[in-house]
């Protein structure tokens, strides 16, 4: 029996990193950016890094210093209360082929929105959006195209991606209030643009605080009732 020549199986790290693969560790690299735990530019680095990994054994090298890099020792997920993660399917999709299309205006943004410009040109307007969740993710892809992202000044505002004979350009905000909506825009541009940037003079309300005048008012009207 040959045994010796047999191939042994590849390891869990030696395994070619699929897009999912690196769509998690952006995942985790954002996070870790929104609490602080890496720079701007660290997390820049980090991401390039992620885009050129070829195994499942190099993306994690991107996390080894974090947290999420080390689930064994994190607390018992009994012990504190469940993260809401960004889901992976867009809750909306914005396209434009040819054409335009927009978003803007008094509508609810979902936490992950996706954006294709191809030959066309895309506007999202979150400068008077109602915000539901703290973080909202845009994806955006333009070629021959342009995405445009507007957010109010209060706030932070991320992003990440780059361009092929294109533009890719998102202002870093960051907002004085800890628990203001976080914006982070992802995506490339092949020659044509995605930019995000504050629109002046538009604020978003607290959202907490908006959530429980609405209860408070429906209470109320259930006790005059």
């Amino acid at each position: 029996m040959d045994l010796q020549k047999r191939t042994a199986p590849a390891s869990d790290a030696e395994l070619r990193a699929s897009d999912a693969d690196r769509d998690r560790i952006a995942d985790i690299l954002r996070d870790a950016l929104a609490e602080g735990r890496l720079t701007a530019d660290e997390h820049a680095e980090r991401v390039e890094g992620v885009l050129a990994a070829r195994t499942v054994g190099e993306l994690e090298v991107f996390i080894r210093d974090l947290p999420a890099g080390h689930p064994r020792r994190t607390a018992p997920a009994a012990a504190r209360p469940a993260p809401a993660p960004v889901p992976a399917d867009a809750d909306d999709h914005v396209v434009a082929v040819f054409s335009s299309a927009v978003r803007k205006g008094r509508w609810r943004a979902g936490r992950r929105i996706h954006a294709y410009a191809v030959f066309g040109s895309v506007e999202i307007d979150l400068s008077e959006a109602l915000f539901q969740y703290q973080h909202i993710v845009i994806r955006a892809w333009s070629v021959f195209g342009s995405v445009e992202v507007r957010v109010p000044e209060n706030v932070s505002l991320r992003g990440t991606g780059g361009g092929v004979l294109g533009s890719f350009e998102v202002d870093h905000l960051d907002a004085e209030d800890p628990q203001a909506p976080v914006v982070h825009v992802d995506g490339w541009a092949v020659l044509g643009s995605v930019e995000g940037r504050p629109r002046r003079g538009k604020l978003v309300a607290d959202i907490l605080d908006r959530v429980h005048r609405k209860v408070d008012r429906g209470l109320r009207r259930h006790l005059e009732h």
